[in-house]
């Protein structure tokens, strides 16, 4: 081999590497940038000292007074700055965030530690989300409209001798057979439009639904709508409400642990009934 083949050869072999090491980099380059995480270091919090809150834009009465959840009024409004309380943090380190409903239960990072506005625990969510114990089972609860034979009824027994609907299937129709057991038995319909109609139309005086869904008919639906009130509550007649995490996050097991607490020690009960049974004028019949 003379000498100016080996030279040759040894410039190539350098060419080569040089081109192996400037693609290298090149693929770096192009490589994605990994997604933010959800949580700021060891603590698993969003920011260091401060507790990151998401709720609904807006958030709407009773579970928020006035959109403003940062005064603490409405019942997830407090319920949030208790579990607050129980996590460590003042009332001055809680920041809010807005979120659609759909946004919050959406797989992927999150810019809140936990959200709070009705999301009911499902399997079907739990599959893109955490969720923490329930801080609340919803109630079934009867509602009407301003001038129907329902108007002025106080109690159950008020309601016995009236025409009392829900969606068949549902545990508001079995709340009505079970508790109300109204002369007339139950009136079936197929939707909670229906069953909504026919109220407005006077075929039935009264209507069966979990409460969330009576705030939201009597406040935005139904001209003249009025909650006459919840029934009294029962294991599994109503949907148990979660705080939203997101996946896997560090901090499912520490706010779960925060809401049991405020569960065993009356708090919950407390609020719910500060918030939605004499605040939003929906007692307990009886």
């Amino acid at each position: 081999m003379t000498r100016n083949t080996a030279a040759r050869n040894t410039a190539a072999r350098i060419a080569a590497a040089l081109g192996v090491a400037v693609l290298v980099t090149a693929l770096a380059a192009c490589a994605p940038t990994p997604a933010p995480s959800s949580s700021s270091g060891s603590s698993g919090y969003l920011a260091s000292g401060k507790l990151t809150v998401g709720t609904g834009q807006p958030a709407f009465f009773p579970w928020v007074i006035d959109n403003k959840p940062q005064s603490g009024k409405g019942f997830e409004s407090a319920v949030a700055y208790a579990v607050a309380a129980k996590l460590g943090f003042a009332k001055k380190d809680v920041v809010w965030v807005r979120s659609t409903f759909d946004q919050a239960i959406a797989p992927g990072n999150k810019d809140f530690d936990f959200n709070v506005q009705q999301f009911s625990i499902t399997n079907e969510r739990k599959a893109n989300v955490d969720f923490s114990s329930p801080y609340y089972e919803t109630t079934q609860t009867v509602i009407t409209i301003a001038g129907s034979k329902a108007d002025s009824a106080k109690s159950i027994s008020d309601l016995r001798g009236l025409l009392v609907g829900a969606q068949t299937g549902t545990t508001s129709f079995d709340a009505i057979e079970k508790q109300i057991k109204p002369n007339s038995g139950a009136q079936a319909f197929n939707s909670n439009d229906d069953a909504k109609l026919a109220l407005q139309s006077g075929t039935i005086d009264a209507l069966v639904v979990d409460l969330p869904t009576a705030f939201y008919l009597t406040g935005a639906e139904l001209k003249g709508g009025k909650i006459i009130g919840q029934l009294p509550k029962q294991t599994g007649t109503g949907d148990q409400l979660g705080l939203v995490l997101a996946k896997d996050s560090p901090l499912t097991k520490k706010v779960t642990a925060a809401v049991d607490a405020l569960r065993s020690d009356g708090t919950l009960d407390t609020l719910a009934a500060t918030w939605l049974a004499n605040s939003a004028d929906a007692p307990v019949l009886k």
